[in-house]
């Protein structure tokens, strides 16, 4: 493992998804799946959203699209509050989704509309 590009990698992480929620993931990180913790800070975290190219806000919308193709609820969820967190706006996470049910199917669309939906409910529920 790459000691920089996991640092550079935990601080994107935690500005992005909240350091609460990744102090969480790497504190219950066990022998099992601590090898997949630093994989992920390393090499997804470190070595692709540090790059330059894209904004962390372009990289939030792109996410969404391909989570909600890949029809992967859960992480949706958690990038949900990442997107918020880079300055993706609720009508924009709502216009990503139609798109993905135009271009992945309507359920793939849909599911995401509805993950958000429940999303924003509970932010606004506090």
């Amino acid at each position: 493992m790459d000691k920089g590009m996991y640092e550079e990698g935990l601080a994107v992480r935690r500005e992005v998804l909240g350091a609460e929620h990744v102090d969480r993931s790497i504190a219950n990180a066990d022998d099992f799946t601590r090898p997949f913790q630093e994989l992920v800070t390393t090499c997804c975290w470190g070595a692709i959203w540090t790059r330059p190219g894209l904004s962390r806000k372009t990289r939030s919308i792109i996410n969404l699209a391909m989570l909600a193709a890949l029809n992967r609820p859960h992480e949706i969820k958690l990038h949900l509050r990442g997107a918020i967190n880079n300055g993706v706006t609720k009508e924009e996470i709502l216009e990503i989704f139609l798109q993905v049910a135009i271009y992945a199917g309507m359920p793939a669309g849909l599911d995401g509309t509805r993950v958000a939906h429940e999303f924003f409910a509970n932010e606004e529920a506090g």
